[in-house]
């Protein structure tokens, strides 16, 4: 397994092919398709170059920190949701320099595309193993966009090797789906 650390570099990336498999560390971000529809029409809430968004619709527990009062937050179960949702904003958000993005099920041409001309790859999570996945999830460190309901919002994600994620669509135009 090959581990990557945030943010991810243009060298990480060239590293990668179609068929590894990954495990990634420090920042993840969630991101489905309202998300992705208002980071083109209002520009991201974060720094997205070199980021890795994952196409996640998590369960979060909403409730009060007992120390100071403060609004905290608890991720039940985070899973990848079917990623084809986001072709028709995936290939922009990849020019503002995202790098990994994670999901499901795959996405098409024109996205393979933006992976070629961004040095950017797919990484498929397995689907129904949300409860793995979110015993690496060390943090949330933060929340955007919450106006679009839990399962919308970007999710500001901690993680301590996130994984096995299968690299599915390399920089080099290989897919795993061919």
């Amino acid at each position: 397994m090959i581990e990557l650390t945030t943010p991810i570099t243009d060298d990480d990336i060239n590293k990668l092919k179609a068929g590894d498999v990954i495990a990634i560390s420090g920042q993840i971000l969630t991101a489905r398709d309202q998300a992705h529809k208002r980071i083109l029409e209002e520009g991201a809430p974060c720094d997205i170059k070199g980021a890795v968004l994952f196409h996640a619709g998590p369960i979060i527990q909403e409730g009060e920190d007992e120390n100071d009062g403060e609004t905290k937050y608890v991720m039940v179960a985070v899973g990848p949701t079917t990623s084809m949702r986001m072709n028709p904003y995936e290939s922009d958000v990849l020019d503002m320099g995202a790098k990994i993005i994670i999901g499901k099920g795959g996405m098409d041409d024109s996205v393979r595309e933006a992976l070629i001309r961004n040095n950017a790859v797919y990484v498929v999570a397995t689907g129904g193993c949300a409860a793995l996945y979110v015993d690496k999830v060390n943090e949330i460190k933060g929340v955007s966009w919450l106006d679009l309901g839990m399962p919308e919002a970007i999710w500001d994600l901690d993680v301590v090797s996130f994984g096995p994620l299968i690299v599915a669509m390399d920089a080099q135009g290989n897919s795993l789906y061919d």
